[in-house]
């Protein structure tokens, strides 16, 4: 089956799609000053690999996703987005037990209760500079919100992992729940601050609209990522956390069906989000702000389609390789 042409063809968002002007400027700035400059060291031997992360246009990404942030604004996003890219194919080939280790210390730089230099994490500096960068523009109240989020990011990548040992399946919903956490999307939703301005209060973070709306968006991405990444994979024994492969194998369905439910869950939770962005509650003096940033958060839907299906990570040949990355993370392991 042709997975990119049911993905243009069915998979549809009702949101606008914009990008931000700043892209190049930022893709620039990722490739010569990140990628071949602070984080050489990662794949200094590799310059097919680093070639292979700078054509997966990290900043192209952000920019759907963040269209109006300014220059300033955006580069730690921009920062994150290539962050989430090592940090994935890092620790993908790295064991469950190891991953508590990273997710402590990573939790640890980004709240500012350890230094770069005190951590032992491969990218420890990555992240004590991406805090910096974050408060510039939101307080630490927001960062401790964004690092919650972050950590349930790691929690659903070690759960993955597990279940990647034991070559065993989760159900579905178990499926759903834990890609839900380690799409790492929530992090990236909560960074609507740093390109509105505006500081929402705890209370409407906490709004259970709001949360379900969050949920809502993270199922939507993960929904149409299990489609495009499903050849992917596959070739990496990625099988056991691919809700496509799960439906499939709880099933017994074939690999197209089992697709289609995944479309038809897609489509039953795009239907509960529209539902939910046009009859938000009454949020008093913050409704314009609410309602501004779940319109931001619709385009993280549409602009995730628009530039995923352009990229070459989720075909077979340009990911990269598990061996490099597996023997990358030994050297720098915690011990």
């Amino acid at each position: 089956m042709n997975t990119l042409e049911l993905l243009n063809k069915q998979f549809n968002y009702p949101f606008p799609t914009l990008k931000n002007p700043h892209a190049d400027q930022l893709q620039e700035i990722t490739e010569n000053q990140w990628i071949d400059g602070e984080y050489l060291w990662l794949y200094e031997q590799n310059p097919d690999l680093r070639k292979k992360y700078k054509k997966t246009k990290t900043a192209h990404i952000a920019a759907q996703w963040f269209p109006t942030a300014s220059l300033e604004r955006f580069k730690p996003i921009c920062r994150l987005m290539l962050w989430t890219l090592y940090n994935d194919d890092l620790y993908e080939e790295s064991v469950s037990g190891d991953i508590k280790k990273i997710h402590t210390q990573s939790v640890a730089v980004l709240n500012g209760e350890i230094s770069a230099e005190e951590s032992t994490i491969p990218l420890g500096s990555m992240l004590a500079s991406l805090r910096q960068e974050l408060l510039q523009f939101i307080p630490q109240e927001s960062i401790v919100r964004f690092t919650k989020m972050i950590s349930r990011y790691f929690t659903g990548l070690e759960t993955e992992l597990i279940y990647k040992e034991k070559k065993m399946f989760p159900t579905i919903e178990e499926c759903i729940a834990l890609r839900e956490d380690s799409i790492c999307l929530y992090p990236f939703l909560q960074l609507t601050e740093v390109e509105t301005g505006i500081i929402l209060p705890q209370e409407i973070h906490e709004h259970p609209v709001i949360r379900r709306l969050q949920t809502l968006a993270c199922h939507l991405v993960t929904y149409f990522n299990e489609v495009q990444s499903v050849v992917k994979d596959e070739a990496t024994d990625s099988i056991y956390y691919n809700i496509v492969k799960v439906i499939q194998h709880e099933r017994r369905i074939s690999l197209e069906d089992a697709c289609l439910e995944d479309l038809r869950l897609h489509n039953e939770d795009l239907k509960e989000f529209v539902a939910l962005q046009s009859s938000l509650p009454d949020f008093g003096i913050w409704q314009d702000a609410v309602v501004n940033w779940v319109h931001y958060m619709s385009m993280v839907l549409s602009g995730w389609k628009n530039i995923s299906t352009k990229l070459g990570r989720y075909n077979a040949l340009e990911f990269p390789e598990a061996r490099e990355l597996k023997e990358k993370l030994s050297q720098h392991i915690i011990k």
